[in-house]
């Protein structure tokens, strides 16, 4: 049974190549189509909250203040995620943060990400747009809490994730769905998503 571990940055801006941090990391783990575990913490990184990123998340420069160091929170969380492989929507942002804040407490990721952004231009074309909020709306899955929270924003992309799976292993007759499966789908042209499907099922005897 695979675990994937599910990953969400809270931020002080879009980049850490121009200094940006983090503020708050959230990891669900999610195996055989359930939650199995959590982990959530604000974290400071004695960087300073913009007021417009306040008012997006909520997460104060106060309440970081009073969070725990980074590197602490970023040990933690490698143990925490271990080798699970990662998925996270719009990975392409979470990553390069994981990644400049494992760097920095002599850690290197060695897991690939999935993404479900990706992943929904794929499976739901016919959804306005790929926006976390909007696939939750879309497709009616449980709205957890506040968007722009690291938490709230990881249990809603678990349970797209688990709603991807289930259409995948509905459509294609699939018994489970491994992660390099999905990575092999969200870089497929979305007219050959069938051809890799079926490859797969053959590589791995889906």
């Amino acid at each position: 049974m695979e675990t994937i571990a599910v990953i969400d940055f809270e931020t002080t801006g879009l980049s850490p190549g121009i200094g940006d941090r983090v503020t708050e990391v959230a990891v669900v783990m999610v195996a055989n189509g359930q939650i199995v575990d959590r982990f959530q913490s604000l974290m400071n990184a004695g960087a300073l909250i913009p007021r417009y990123i306040e008012v997006l998340t909520g997460i104060s420069n106060a309440m970081i203040r009073k969070a725990p160091p980074v590197a602490t929170v970023m040990n933690d969380l490698a143990d925490f995620v271990g080798e699970a492989p990662l998925v996270a929507h719009n990975a392409t942002f979470d990553r390069k943060f994981l990644d400049a804040e494992w760097r920095r407490v002599h850690k290197q990721r060695r897991q690939e990400f999935a993404c479900t952004m990706l992943l929904s231009r794929r499976i739901y074309k016919a959804s306005p747009n790929h926006k976390l909020g909007t696939l939750v709306d879309y497709l009616g899955l449980p709205s957890t809490g506040r968007y722009h929270r690291a938490m709230a924003d990881a249990e809603m992309t678990a349970h797209l994730l688990m709603a991807m799976s289930s259409e995948l292993q509905e459509v294609y007759g699939l018994r489970s769905v491994p992660h390099e499966l999905l990575r092999s789908i969200q870089q497929a042209p979305k007219a050959r998503i069938a051809d890799h499907v079926e490859r797969a099922k053959k590589r791995f005897c889906l």
